[in-house]
């Protein structure tokens, strides 16, 4: 089989032929590499065959290695000399300023597949602000990491649209990032882009990245390896309640916890309601103490997931049981993050809506088993699951 070529990749192979010498502003961070593991970055600075104008960061910043959800300023670059326009600070999208000593701009980044990841909205913004202003959009497409077929999890409701969701789109989508800039530019945007995706070569909608032969190079802080990843669509809503993820330690995203849990008492009631098996995963009582984030340098007990059958793994389901089992067994303990003086719970904004969170607090007032509230909330994301499958259908790309 063929190796795996990233839109990067074919941009070299064609001598940058699509970039006509016209001046570049590349937005990008260290997870696109070449296939020689290069960053586009480094390619695109040390070409005498691209005239890098500007270069634009996202959330975590040029280097990725900021915090989540802290802002980062705009900078110059040593190497280079060029502007460094933060999309992740003072503004969420490019300026005229920004884009005036541009003549096109250029996408090279690794999105993860999940709709809670941020460098797609951001993408999202440079297509409006592109399509204002008359500069052109290249994206150098990459795979799916998750892989390119499977559709998961609830649709977005505009009501909580925030920049972990601008649009209707399930948790996971099963697109590229050119996919998914491709049906966002001709779906929701009001000023669409004079918009070009350069398509990976050779990649199968049902490889995941691990079937590629590719290093992966972490896209962000807190997801350095695959097996991060794999939890991450359903990891991610702790991100809404007052539990660690286990960020600040070097499980994040794999561990659940908090000061005042029991994790064998919890390991117990998760692996002997019986629930999760089916759906591949097990749990483990582990104690940690974050460096960083909530409950920092506080010992946790809690949980750590695993796969144990990745065919019939459902990371959404599997985590959510997992809060909801947590709030049933510390019910006085258990909180979602503060609701802001205006808009929803983050919970919602994750997850997609209100009513999921207000159907686990009722669950848990009347006693009833997981399972039950699993089943309920899988038929209708089901629903949700085949109709975004069915709206995706004209922006596919590749077998």
């Amino acid at each position: 089989m063929a190796k795996v070529q990233t839109g990067l990749d074919a941009l070299i192979a064609e001598a940058f032929r699509a970039l006509g010498g016209r001046r570049v502003g590349l937005l990008t961070n260290p997870s696109a590499v070449d296939a020689c593991l290069r960053s586009a970055y480094r390619v695109f600075a040390d070409s005498p065959k691209v005239r890098l104008a500007a270069l634009f960061s996202p959330e975590h910043g040029i280097a990725a290695v900021a915090a989540d959800g802290a802002t980062v300023a705009s900078s110059t670059d040593p190497r280079s000399g060029v502007p460094i326009f933060s999309l992740y600070g003072e503004t969420l999208r490019p300026t005229a300023e920004m884009l005036a000593e541009i003549d096109v701009l250029v996408c090279d980044i690794q999105d993860v597949g999940v709709r809670y990841y941020t460098y797609a909205w951001t993408l999202s913004h440079v297509l409006e602000a592109a399509g204002e202003h008359g500069v052109p959009v290249i994206v150098l497409d990459r795979p799916n990491p998750l892989d390119g077929i499977t559709v998961q999890g609830p649709l977005l409701e505009r009501a909580v649209a925030s920049f972990v969701g601008r649009f209707p789109v399930t948790v996971r989508h099963g697109l590229t990032l050119g996919e998914l800039a491709t049906m966002v530019n001709a779906t929701w945007n009001a000023t669409p882009a004079d918009l070009t995706v350069i398509e990976v070569r050779n990649w199968q909608r049902a490889q995941p990245w691990e079937a590629l032969g590719r290093p992966w190079v972490p896209p962000s802080p807190a997801i350095a390896h695959l097996s991060t990843l794999q939890h991450y669509p359903g990891a991610c809503l702790v991100e809404g309640t007052q539990l660690s993820e286990g960020r600040g330690t070097a499980l994040p995203f794999e561990l659940v916890g908090a000061p005042w849990i029991d994790g064998d008492a919890l390991a117990d009631r998760l692996n002997g309601d019986g629930w999760a098996e089916p759906m591949g995963a097990r749990f483990r009582p582990h104690t940690f103490r974050p460096s960083a984030s909530k409950w920092a340098g506080k010992l946790c007990g809690g949980v750590q997931v695993h796969i144990i059958d990745a065919a019939r793994w459902r990371p959404i389901e599997v985590w959510l049981g997992v809060i909801v089992t947590i709030y049933a067994m510390y019910p006085k303990h258990f909180a979602w993050l503060p609701q802001p003086k205006q808009g929803p719970h983050h919970f919602d904004r994750l997850i997609g809506g209100r009513w999921v969170r207000q159907q686990i607090e009722a669950h848990v007032r009347a006693g009833r088993a997981v399972r039950e509230l699993i089943a309920s909330l899988a038929v209708e994301w089901n629903e949700d699951a085949n109709a975004f499958a069915e709206q995706r259908r004209p922006f596919l790309r590749y077998s």
